[in-house]
């Protein structure tokens, strides 16, 4: 154990000289980066996974009050201070807008609010646009998936009163991709099952490319005379996880809402960031990570599929400095991604994988959930229910982490959205 904690304590020590050396703008461009992924299971190395009922200095977790008081703030300051980022912590609640509400969409079976969330004191600077569809003859407050998407949100539904924005580039013509994304948002599904459904475009908080976070919200709060992130503050991922919970503000305000039943869910990047945005706020009480695979929910130990290394080279922008230590050095990692799903516990969580998306390695996945077992045990809870990876399209729901492996891309399908809402019936209904 000595030797461990001093390997530990080296790595810490070793963290702040290594990424503190910010890219070079004026550098040549980078070759570009070759994949080379394993899809083999016989090549997946042999590993050791850190226990995640183990603290620091040896003690080994027994009960809820040690991991609420002690193991899990360890493990969540190693996922802030090496892979996520700190991102900032709020004094206040920033301003809000209902700029429309319409009380018969979708020919009347809906209630749609469109809402502007301020992210800074600047009014001129960055903000969410949040949609919400409420069923419209629901008695009582109403519970709610939060999704965070790729796309604007005119793209989630077919609703024809939902105005298309002009393209930013004042070109002539728009490109109208209004319900083109509504198989993955499958609204009028939620809404004939009694819940809501609030979106936004992950956009809003930050691009999705490289800028050296000069165009989305992290400029806004730099200290004085900063113009990067510190190796320990946040990615773009942080970033959008904290943009979710800026829509959970204002949830808790609706008054149609019930913010205490709130789903937080989100697909391959976005599954990530709904994970890490489930754990760093526990007002989220389920979370539904789709295809999230490596630094989401897979174990990085494996090594199959997309790897840390890949996420690092190819987005440099998701992750904070301190993670790209752990480029091919997977093993030095102070944690693995089951010690991420713990961080969720006594809360439920949903993981879903497809049969043709190996690049997220779905055994991965599964034995992320596996992992997290332990933890969910100390709240008295059940976990996925089965030591084998389960046949495709047989999804285990009858404890707090539930999992499938359906047949099919990389994507979140109707199918999926049948098994998160029979696994959200068993939270969300009286």
């Amino acid at each position: 154990m000595k030797t461990a904690l001093l390997s530990f304590c080296g790595l810490i020590g070793a963290t702040w000289v290594y990424a503190q050396q910010r890219p070079n703008p004026s550098a040549p461009p980078k070759e570009k980066y070759v994949i080379r992924a394993n899809y083999d299971e016989s090549r997946v190395p042999s590993y050791i996974l850190p226990e995640v009922l183990t603290c620091h200095d040896g003690e080994v977790v027994t009960t809820v009050r040690q991991w609420e008081k002690k193991r899990r703030p360890e493990v969540y300051s190693l996922f802030e201070t090496y892979m996520f980022g700190k991102a900032p912590v709020l004094k206040k609640r920033l301003p809000y807008q209902v700029v429309r509400t319409q009380t018969d969409a979708l020919g009347g079976k809906a209630t749609r609010k469109e809402v502007r969330l301020q992210l800074t004191d600047d009014a001129q600077g960055p903000h969410i646009d949040l949609q919400l569809y409420l069923p419209r003859q629901a008695e009582g407050r109403v519970p709610l998936f939060l999704g965070i998407s790729f796309l604007p949100n005119y793209t989630v539904c077919n609703d024809p009163d939902v105005v298309v924005p002009e393209p930013a580039d004042g070109k002539k013509g728009k490109m109208d991709y209004r319900g083109s994304m509504e198989a993955s948002g499958q609204p009028e599904k939620i809404l004939d099952h009694g819940f809501g459904l609030a979106t936004f475009c992950y956009n809003d908080v930050d691009p999705d490319f490289d800028d050296d976070f000069q165009n989305g919200v992290h400029p806004y709060y730099y200290d004085k005379g900063q113009y990067f992130p510190d190796p320990d503050q946040w990615g773009s991922i942080a970033a959008w996880a904290w943009g979710m919970s800026r829509a959970m503000d204002y949830l808790e305000k609706d008054p149609q809402v019930d913010a205490k039943r709130v789903a937080v869910v989100g697909h391959s990047r976005l599954g990530k960031t709904a994970v890490w945005a489930g754990a760093s706020d526990p007002r989220f009480a389920l979370v539904i990570s789709g295809n999230s695979g490596c630094c989401g929910v897979a174990l990085s130990r494996r090594r199959y599929g997309e790897t840390v290394d890949a996420m690092n080279e190819r987005f440099p922008h998701w992750f904070c400095g301190n993670y790209k230590q752990f480029n091919n050095r997977e093993d030095y990692l102070p944690f693995d991604q089951h010690e991420l799903v713990a961080l969720i516990a006594p809360r439920p969580i949903y993981i879903a994988s497809a049969e043709e998306d190996n690049w997220s390695d779905q055994k991965g996945e599964f034995l992320g959930g596996k992992g997290a077992e332990p933890v969910y045990a100390l709240y008295g809870l059940k976990g996925i229910g089965t030591d084998e990876m389960p046949p495709v399209d047989t999804p285990y729901m009858e404890g707090a982490i539930a999992y499938h492996n359906r047949k099919g891309p990389h994507a979140i399908l109707p199918y999926d959205w049948e098994q998160f809402l029979r696994f959200a019936d068993r939270y969300f209904r009286p």
